[in-house]
């Protein structure tokens, strides 16, 4: 019987992943696009979202929460776009991850995604937590995802990342066939293949979350330290990937904002680092180390 987990990977020999360029590490950047699709009443839900705002441990309740709706409003409203011109201005390529009902709400900043050439991956159809959602709701859920997605940026997403899936949210994706990757793991520092489909691995912990999570980060400083210090242990090291997780409703923020300007502008003085969209990471990969 195959073991339901893999607690082995690579091991000792991870492969070389052949970057281009000669590259020592691939940078990616992640703009998670959420607000809008959180849990709330507005959107039929029991109760207000509780999860990932400056709110830290807000509880939910079975009403709007006006103070948790303006959180999530700013990243919307401010933080994504100060996040959009700092990669802009640098023309450093990014990957969305985005809710489709989040996307529908605000056409202006799809269009600002689509204008720079930013990859969006679906971030699926709401950004609930699926863990106890029925195997029937979350496949008619990722189907929806899917259509509105293409709706809205004139193609099928290529990627996946739900964020806070159940245990069937892997199986229902490799079922579903059409994706190129799905970043729903955080398991290694390279893409690796589970049930013949690639998965390109995430971050949560060189992650702006947090900055809004008990014990984690206080300042921004204490932020830009740990970008820099992971991304120089992974250049030394060589044939590495690093994920870097951003919202607009927290390193949107001013002071959070400059923290990730710094960082940026400390990978590309490197020189040695490939800054690219997800969707690029997962091709290269299938070319140079296919199923």
């Amino acid at each position: 019987m195959t073991p339901p987990r893999d607690l082995v990977g690579y091991g000792a020999s991870p492969p070389d992943p052949c970057w281009p360029n000669g590259a020592r590490v691939a940078v990616q950047f992640v703009i998670n696009y959420e607000e809008g699709a959180e849990n709330s009443v507005l959107n039929g839900d029991a109760g207000s979202e509780a999860f990932l705002s400056d709110m830290v441990g807000a509880p939910s309740h079975p009403a709007r929460a006006m103070a948790m709706e303006s959180l999530y409003e700013y990243g919307s409203r401010a933080g994504f776009w100060r996040l959009h011109r700092i990669f802009t201005e640098r023309g450093a390529p990014v990957t969305v991850f985005g809710v489709a009902t989040a996307l529908e709400t605000n056409p202006e900043a799809v269009a600002a995604m689509l204008a720079a050439d930013w990859e969006i991956a679906s971030h699926g159809y709401r950004w609930i937590d699926y863990q106890y959602v029925a195997e029937a709701v979350e496949r008619d859920h990722i189907a929806k995802a899917i259509a509105l997605h293409t709706r809205l940026t004139g193609s099928r997403p290529l990627g996946w990342y739900q964020g806070r899936t159940s245990p069937n949210t892997a199986r229902l994706i490799a079922e579903d066939g059409g994706f190129l990757y799905d970043a729903d793991s955080y398991a290694d520092d390279l893409p690796y293949y589970a049930n013949r489909q690639l998965i390109v691995p995430y971050s949560l912990d060189a992650n702006d979350m947090k900055m809004v999570a008990l014990n984690g980060f206080t300042e921004p400083g204490q932020f830009f330290h740990y970008l820099r210090d992971t991304f120089e242990q992974l250049r030394a090291e060589g044939g590495r990937m690093m994920s870097v997780g951003l919202h607009g409703r927290i390193a949107g923020r001013p002071g959070r904002a400059a923290a990730v300007a710094r960082f940026l502008d400390h990978v590309i003085a490197a020189g040695d680092a490939w800054i690219a969209r997800r969707i690029e990471i997962a091709r290269h990969w299938l070319e140079i180390h296919p199923r």
